[in-house]
């Protein structure tokens, strides 16, 4: 079966999948340790920092990742914010919020964590990415605030 090894007896077998189904990025936001925003309109967050980005389809002079082939991908974001601003962020196919993740600000709420995760069907050439809403911020540091996505399966 094309894709597939096994050892010599065949009693133990193992699918190898074609490179182009092997998609994973996450990234973080890179800013010093300082917030992002606030911004005036709702602004594409820049992942700058790259953990991994197998396939290469996540761009991080951007902030985009663009479906390098269809089928169902899973994406995951997470934020880190001082609480004295809101905390506004959504996940975007296309031009189509899809899940966002969000905190008011509060005197008494020194910070605050949040995220949220989607499964997509994506077709080749679709893009996703994350926003942060406008008069909003979130904070800037190697290890709070990600975004992450893969493939889980062609179609």
């Amino acid at each position: 079966m094309d894709g597939q090894i096994c050892n010599g007896s065949g009693l133990f077998c193992a699918f190898v999948l074609p490179e182009s189904s092997k998609v994973i990025f996450s990234a973080a936001l890179r800013a010093g340790g300082q917030a992002v925003g606030v911004y005036d309109t709702d602004t594409t967050l820049i992942y700058r920092k790259v953990f991994t980005n197998i396939g290469k389809a996540y761009n991080p002079s951007t902030g985009v990742f663009k479906a390098p082939v269809s089928g169902i991908y899973y994406f995951t974001f997470f934020y880190h914010a001082g609480g004295e601003e809101d905390s506004k962020l959504t996940l975007y196919k296309n031009d189509e919020a899809i899940v966002g993740a969000y905190d008011h600000d509060s005197d008494n709420d020194a910070t605050d964590n949040g995220g949220n995760a989607a499964f997509l069907q994506l077709q080749y050439g679709d893009h996703v990415y994350v926003t942060l809403g406008a008069h909003s911020h979130v904070w800037g540091c190697d290890l709070l605030t990600t975004f992450s996505g893969s493939l889980v399966t062609e179609l």
